[in-house]
């Protein structure tokens, strides 16, 4: 059975994150990683701005989010503008869809069916809205999705947001959906502030497994430092 390699990065800056992700599907492309890989990550505060980004909808400008401490990005993933930071679980999927299925629409349909099984057991109904990309709950936006592929192989993926500071979604236009309201698995289960750990570990647990449900793979640990070493290597040569 094939394998989804399962890296946890823990906190890592967005920057790090993106070149590291952009050489494991390099890699992945040219068949020097065999397995499909699902790296999770929690960012400090940044704003990402994707290909359909527009202008207004960065509400707050570079100089504000500096001083608020919140990096700015622009990236080739698909979707609008969107932000990550802590309490929220990032998760990169590099996975070759030549083995799955030569579809991006089933893909992110695929990744949506992940996180909504995912926060299924903890009692919150995952939904999909009409149109848009990514995981709803009682009309609330929960889930973000912006992915990238290359040779049939994708990279960006998800961001979940399980403990975010939602005060953070002010400066911006939620992937550009006008009048979004964001929410949190916590704020949604009414979680106190001393069992929120507790409730980060669980909520990547449930996501990791999902995924290897949903793609039909065999989760397989990889640990970041081997991961990174061999991100590293390929580059170099």
């Amino acid at each position: 059975m094939s394998q989804l390699l399962v890296s946890d990065l823990r906190t890592m800056p967005y920057a790090d994150a993106l070149a590291l992700q952009r050489a494991v599907a390099r890699a992945r492309i040219r068949g020097e990683i065999a397995e499909d890989l699902l790296l999770l990550v929690e960012h400090p505060p940044v704003v990402t701005l994707g290909r359909s980004s527009k202008e207004r909808h960065l509400l707050a400008s570079p100089a504000l989010l500096a001083t608020r401490g919140v990096e700015l990005f622009e990236v080739e993933r698909g979707g609008d503008v969107t932000f990550h930071g802590p309490g929220q679980l990032v998760g990169y999927p590099i996975v070759d869809l030549k083995r799955h299925k030569l579809d991006l629409h089933w893909y992110l349909r695929q990744v949506e069916e992940a996180l909504i099984r995912a926060v299924a057991p903890l009692g919150i109904v995952g939904e999909r809205s009409t149109g848009y990309t990514g995981v709803w709950t009682q009309g609330r936006k929960l889930a973000s999705i912006g992915v990238h592929a290359r040779d049939w192989v994708t990279w960006h993926g998800f961001a979940l947001n399980v403990t975010t500071d939602l005060a953070y979604f002010d400066l911006i236009v939620p992937c550009g959906i006008a009048a979004v309201e964001m929410t949190s698995v916590a704020r949604e289960l009414g979680t106190p502030d001393d069992a929120r750990a507790a409730l980060e570990h669980d909520v990547r647990t449930r996501v990791a497994d999902a995924f290897g449900e949903v793609f039909s793979l065999e989760l397989a640990t990889l640990d970041p430092d081997e991961l990174t070493r061999t991100a590293v290597s390929i580059v170099e040569v």
